[in-house]
């Protein structure tokens, strides 16, 4: 592994979607903008949401729960051309790691309600930051 430190990473909360299969969610969020969510945030993180209720959208970093695989090479949906996994969205990646940019519709105590979900349910979230768009 070239010599590099193994690093921790511990969930600061947990997805409710509607998604309780690969089938079943989208390839991106955005294909489904109606795709109504909770983030959990659990309770020793909730002073970071402070001030997160000014942003429209975030980007939440999350990790594939149910992904064991790890690929370099994959054939990328709607396509009969191997590719490198980083020139794909495919969660067969060396960390598992996902990323997306959601809609906040809602934030209340510990729960952020969002939109343009493509996580599976129970999904563990790394990490939130707001989506900051110079032309928005």
């Amino acid at each position: 592994m070239s010599g590099y430190n193994k690093i921790e990473i511990f969930p600061i909360g947990i997805a409710h979607t509607p998604f309780t299969d690969d089938t079943d969610a989208p390839f991106q969020g955005k294909e489904v903008p109606e795709s109504i969510a909770q983030i959990e945030i659990f309770p020793e993180f909730t002073a970071g949401l402070d001030g997160i209720e000014k942003y429209n959208y975030l980007d939440i970093v999350f990790y594939f729960h149910r992904r064991e695989e790890t690929l370099l090479t994959v054939i990328p949906r709607n396509s009969d051309t191997p590719r490198g996994v980083f020139a794909t969205r495919s969660p067969a990646r060396p960390n598992h790691i996902g990323i997306t940019t959601v809609k906040l519709i809602a934030v209340e105590e510990n729960i952020l309600t969002i939109g343009g979900v493509d996580m599976l349910d129970c999904t563990p979230i790394i990490d939130i930051k707001p989506t900051i768009d110079k032309f928005s």
